[in-house]
């Protein structure tokens, strides 16, 4: 088999770095994985799974990673998140006269030249741009990328079993859970708006997730509102959803947003923006529920009909949430857009 090499820009174990795993680990019948990526936990999680690694700190120190195997073999798969890494396969390959099916993943971000216009300096190379949502795509669009160059494979949860809160057998949600950074563009004191707009939402326990350059400062204002705790950054708190009747996401310029695939496999209804990549993940009334985006007042209003709703409607939601995982978002759907993307002609 021909090698899949996937180059990392970051070491981290966020969302890029999990769904890079999550690839690799599920085309391993069709390809040899290799994982490339600066130091970080991401390579004890590719070890776990069996899945060889290597380090690199700089485009020169990758080159020298990269060329035993560009010497090897004639055929790879070549699939990378940062510019300067597709640039550096790139010429690896001209070089040595490999032939490369070359795909590069953009998740997107809050900076919109680093997360999107560099993308446009590949316009120019037999470079396929693969968008993680539809929203990524048209930031794409917008900063010059050609539009027939690039797909969108969304996200999806690999297969492992994650803990499932119980149907709601009684109305209303009195638990809400926000995984998100504690940064500007995030919208957290939306939430904090919300509550001061509406006293009635102090029956409802809201715990944020999530460290940021806003989080001291959002901690003091919580202050007013016992029913609302700032935790900072805490490992596993995807792995707590399940003790929560709903997952709140505030962000409208979120490129994808992983946690809220993670809410629906835990059984959690979701509340998200009516725009960005987030919102575009939720059906409202279906798979989840919207709110009107940037805007306190509506948040507002929203958690207070939730705080409300039948557990018939609820049930409903976490329903139509599985059956996004199981179609849309399913981890056979977005691997065999994979398959297609690296196949030879």
């Amino acid at each position: 088999m021909n090698p899949l090499i996937y180059v990392l820009h970051s070491g981290n174990l966020y969302g890029t770095e999990q769904m890079a795993l999550a690839t690799l680990d599920g085309l391993r019948a069709d390809h040899d994985p290799v994982l490339l990526a600066p130091d970080g936990p991401v390579h004890g999680a590719a070890s776990a799974l069996g899945i060889p690694s290597v380090r690199f700190a700089s485009p020169a120190s990758l080159g020298r990673a990269l060329l035993p195997h560009f010497r090897i073999h004639r055929r790879l798969g070549f699939v990378a998140t940062g510019v300067s890494h597709s640039l550096v396969g790139y010429a690896l390959a001209g070089a040595l006269r490999r032939r490369v099916r070359h795909l590069h993943i953009v998740h997107g971000g809050t900076d919109e030249r680093l997360s999107y216009g560099r993308k446009s300096l590949l316009a120019g190379f037999p470079v396929d741009l693969v968008a993680v949502s539809p929203f990524v795509r048209e930031r794409l669009v917008a900063h010059g990328c050609p539009r027939a160059r690039i797909s969108v494979v969304e996200n999806f949860l690999p297969g492992s079993k994650v803990p499932r809160r119980e149907a709601f057998s009684s109305p209303g949600v009195r638990r809400v859970a926000v995984i998100s950074r504690t940064d500007p563009i995030k919208r957290i004191s939306l939430v904090l708006a919300a509550l001061e707009r509406y006293p009635a939402l102090a029956e409802i326990t809201i715990d944020v997730f999530g460290a940021g350059s806003e989080l001291e400062a959002l901690r003091r204002r919580a202050r007013a509102f016992p029913n609302l705790t700032l935790h900072g950054f805490v490992r596993d708190a995807a792995a707590r959803l399940s003790d929560y009747d709903l997952l709140l996401h505030t962000c409208a310029e979120e490129p994808f947003g992983l946690a809220l695939l993670e809410a629906m496999a835990s059984g959690v209804p979701v509340l998200a923006p009516n725009a960005g990549g987030a919102g575009n993940l939720v059906t409202d009334g279906v798979s989840g529920f919207h709110f009107p985006a940037n805007d306190a007042a509506a948040l507002g209003r929203r958690l207070c009909e939730l705080s409300n709703a039948p557990a018939d409607l609820l049930n409903a939601a976490v329903t139509g949430a599985d059956a996004a995982l199981a179609g849309r978002f399913s981890p056979q759907r977005g691997l065999d857009q994979y398959r297609s993307l690296l196949a030879w002609s």
